[in-house]
């Protein structure tokens, strides 16, 4: 049975007054909904608060939920406009964060290919690029950059962030376009890339 099969039918017992089952719902998807919502509200206190928040609009709205798209799609979308409605309340708008690792060690044959990774030049290089992708999200339309956060930080399909911003997947794939290349404008001065070329 897939993950979508069960969350179905999770929602189906939610709606037969089965309490439980939305337990096992909110227990499911509470971490990766603050998660989602910790990109757009940055006290910790406050995304606890908003994720509550989404969930019990979430339980109320149960009996309309239909199972056109999945649960988990319908959730962040009631999460991510529930924190946008929350930023409004608070005369604040939504910054981003993205938080850039680096790559798995076990990919590097030896200890010293690891070690010139980091260097304090290479740090400081990375932490300048975090910030400056960060900053550009920052100031990104919201629409734009709820797109690329679903995407590249979310990592959900075309398709889910579609039905999540309630959207064509073409509006997707002109959002997510559109941000990529804000960012890349701003990084390319640091990498010395082309203007032919992303990154």
């Amino acid at each position: 049975m897939s993950d979508r099969e069960v969350d179905q039918q999770l929602v189906e017992r939610a709606q037969r007054g089965d309490k439980k089952a939305f337990e096992l719902l909110v227990s499911k998807y509470q971490r990766k909904l603050a998660r989602l919502l910790s990109r757009f509200i940055r006290d910790a206190t406050e995304v606890e608060d908003v994720t509550q928040e989404a969930f019990i609009k979430a339980y109320r709205a149960l009996p309309a939920f239909r199972g056109d798209s999945a649960f988990y799609t319908w959730l962040y979308r009631i999460g991510i406009n529930t924190a946008k409605n929350y930023l409004v309340a608070m005369g604040r708008r939504a910054p981003t964060t993205t938080d850039i690792d680096s790559e798995e060690a076990e990919g590097y044959e030896t200890s010293d290919q690891l070690r010139d990774l980091n260097t304090p030049e290479s740090e400081l290089a990375s932490r300048q690029i975090a910030e400056t992708v960060n900053q550009t999200l920052g100031e990104l339309p919201e629409e734009l950059r709820t797109a690329i956060t679903l995407r590249e930080i979310e990592g959900l399909s075309y398709e889910d962030i579609a039905n999540i911003m309630n959207c064509p997947i073409g509006t997707v794939r002109s959002r997510i376009f559109r941000a990529r290349e804000a960012i890349a404008v701003k990084l390319r001065p640091m990498l010395g890339t082309r203007k032919d070329r992303r990154w």
